[in-house]
């Protein structure tokens, strides 16, 4: 009925095998990083922000693999090397953003810092009452609220 070359099917079968398996490594990352931020009482805007974030990755790393098994990867082999040196250049502009956000998963990770959680961080001395990516939000003794940045935020005594 169909006239299909062999390489054709074996080609469609690695593309359908490459997705499966970025899709599935995305959803298990994602399930674990919302998991252990849900347990340190992280924002549930975060949360959906690392959910996007995974979601994303995973599109982005099935398209750029199926481009390169398939046979349209040396029409754009331009394209592809215009858009790394963007996002070279992207990432070393971000790259004190990145370095703030990844200050504040490793907190989640470690489970050192809470929502309620008592901290001292230079002058400032109070409960925590937000955790953010990038920023710690502090009520003080007073009722300030204070915002510390996670690079610097320590437990207290």
């Amino acid at each position: 009925m169909f006239d299909i070359p062999t390489d054709t099917i074996l080609t469609l079968i690695e593309v359908a095998a490459i997705i499966a398996i970025a899709w599935f490594l995305s959803q298990l990352l994602s399930r674990v990083i919302t998991r252990g931020a849900r347990r340190a009482g992280v924002s549930p805007r975060v949360i959906s922000y690392l959910r996007v974030t995974f979601n994303v990755a995973w599109i982005i790393v099935a398209i750029s693999t199926v481009l390169s098994i398939s046979s349209l990867a040396p029409f754009l082999s331009g394209a592809l090397t215009i858009s790394g040196l963007v996002t070279l250049a992207v990432s070393l502009a971000l790259q004190t953003t990145f370095s703030n956000m990844i200050a504040g998963i490793l907190p989640f990770h470690d489970n050192t810092l809470r929502i309620g959680d008592h901290i001292q961080c230079g002058g400032i001395r109070g409960r925590v009452i937000r955790v953010w990516l990038r920023t710690t939000w502090v009520q003080t003794d007073d009722g300030t609220i204070a915002i510390i940045s996670n690079i610097r935020s320590r437990r207290g005594p």
